[in-house]
């Protein structure tokens, strides 16, 4: 294993979590880089839209103590190799059944997007247990898509914060997205100056790779009956209606699905604002039994 070794305490814990970095490489000979801490049972967890791995790390800082859990990047992003001219759900699944391959991984946690593919992996793939927080499953069109081609068009002009406006008021994920525009964008100018923001832009791109597997998913929800994993469905009471509504037609279609609503929480609430409260639930549920749904 390579560098990128940090040492962050872990909450709770008197002892330290330690990061590494390793890569396996995918069936079209794509490097997946990935960070990797802990101890114990192998955790995947699959990073949303706009985001890469080290953006959960305080979620695997708070499960180090029992699982060993693996952050990759998604493929286009951080640690890995380019998404490539033939990207797809395809390429995705093949990169977890990769990474799933080297470790041994058994448990599967996916995030928005992640959850998505998530899902989608755990048609084929060995995942004895899956979780995911309000996976972008579309159904009959229920997640916003019009907003596409002003989103590229603004990215094309080589200006991102109108992008990101785009982006924030037509998925309504985040509390800021409910400010007008004229408000948000020189907000936006000021949370993007420093280098998290400079990374966020840099991310951008990826967000129209993924509304692409959002679409071409859109209505597959009946084929998610044949999951065959114990699999949690969590989510927040402050998310939009359209995952929320998701969340519940998933927990009719999957044959051994729980469904847990969080009060208080929105979307960004494993990789920003609550990573410890969601690993608390994943802890629950990878160590104990599902209980009814």
């Amino acid at each position: 294993m390579r560098g990128d070794k940090s040492n962050v305490a872990l909450p709770g814990k008197s002892h330290k979590a330690v990061f590494s970095s390793a890569q396996v490489t995918s069936i079209d000979n794509t490097i997946i880089g990935y960070r990797q801490t802990g101890s114990g049972p192998g955790l995947i967890v699959v990073h949303g839209g706009g985001r890469a791995s080290h953006h959960y790390r305080q979620l695997a800082e708070a499960l180090a103590d029992t699982y060993t859990v693996y952050l990759p990047d998604r493929r286009g992003r951080g640690l890995s190799g380019p998404a490539g001219d033939n990207y797809s759900i395809n390429r995705e699944c093949q990169d977890l059944a990769t990474l799933l391959n080297k470790t041994g991984a058994q448990f599967v946690f996916g995030h928005s997007s992640g959850g998505l593919i998530a899902l989608e992996a755990a048609l084929e793939l060995p995942v004895r247990k899956l979780a995911v927080y309000e996976p972008a499953v579309s159904i009959n069109g229920s997640i916003p898509t019009a907003w596409l081609p002003a989103f590229e068009n603004a990215l094309a002009k080589h200006k991102p914060i109108a992008a990101m406006v785009v982006f924030l008021k037509a998925l309504r994920l985040s509390p800021a997205s409910w400010l007008p525009s004229w408000v948000l964008t020189p907000l936006l100018y000021l949370l993007l100056r420093g280098p998290e923001g400079r990374e966020m832009i840099e991310l951008l791109p990826t967000v129209t790779r993924d509304m692409a597997l959002v679409k071409y998913l859109d209505s597959g929800l009946e084929r998610y009956k044949d999951i065959v994993a114990e699999t949690l469905l969590l989510g927040g009471d402050r998310s939009p209606a359209y995952l929320r509504d998701a969340l519940s037609a998933l927990s009719k279609t999957l044959p051994r699905a729980k469904r847990i609503e969080l009060p208080g929480l929105g979307h960004n609430a494993p990789d920003n604002d609550a990573p410890e409260r969601i690993a608390s639930e994943l802890r629950q549920f990878f160590e104990g039994n599902l209980q009814g749904s």
